[in-house]
């Protein structure tokens, strides 16, 4: 699963990796954590990319009262969400792609977990998939959320969790986003474990595990890169 992650690059950045007209300023973050604001890129009504602020945690546009929902849906498992109820109409409609300079995994015991922070060998920015929702209240109230596309574990992520974020090339980025097909189908084939040998993992500081923390002394190794 992927429950934290970070996107620390500079706002324009970030606006030139996904070729969006523009984006507001924001500031680093380290920990970035599941019902909290996070920017995703998508295409607009018009096919054309834009970057967006959304809440992470999916809810589903059908449900009625978001109070039932129970856990947030943080992610949907990429081998059943083109058909379970809660992601199918995201699969299809409104998918969109996660800005991030790095994910976290943890190790160990309850009271002892150790984070790990993933990134790519090659480049400090990259795109995990994702699937959006718009939800409208009785009230007339309206939440844009989000949800992490997951996979099986490569070999190099199964020494710290079976399952992993399905990470993105910038090749694929155009084929995610065009939903106009109204289908899942062209873009099945890019949901599988990352390609071995371009990630790496570093065991980073503990004070991760709270999800209040900020800043950049969490990204500090704590032990030798893992992989």
């Amino acid at each position: 699963m992927c429950a934290r992650y970070s996107l620390t690059s500079p706002a324009e950045a970030v606006r030139a990796f996904f070729r969006a007209p523009s984006v507001e300023d924001f500031p680093p973050r380290y920990n970035i954590a599941p019902s909290q604001p996070v920017l995703i890129a998508r295409n607009d009504v018009h096919n054309r990319p834009e970057l967006q602020l959304v809440r992470w945690g999916l809810i589903p546009s059908w449900l009625r009262d978001p109070k039932t929902l129970g856990s947030p849906l943080i992610n949907a498992r990429a081998e059943t969400a083109a058909e379970k109820p809660a992601f199918r109409g995201g699969m299809r409609h409104r998918r969109c792609l996660v800005p991030t300079t790095g994910f976290y995994e943890w190790t160990g015991q309850r009271g002892a977990r150790r984070p790990h922070l993933i990134r790519l060998k090659d480049q400090e920015l990259f795109a995990l998939a994702g699937i959006w929702e718009g939800w409208l209240g009785a009230d007339g109230s309206e939440i844009e959320t989000m949800a992490i596309l997951t996979t099986a574990a490569n070999d190099e992520m199964a020494r710290l969790h079976d399952r992993m974020p399905v990470i993105l090339d910038q090749a694929d980025f155009d084929r995610w986003l065009d939903c106009r097909p109204g289908s899942a189908e062209g873009v099945l084939d890019l949901l599988k474990p990352y390609g071995a040998g371009r990630l790496s993992a570093t065991a980073v500081n503990p004070k991760l595990n709270d999800a209040r923390a900020e800043g950049p002394e969490l990204q500090q190794p704590e032990f030798s890169t893992l992989l």
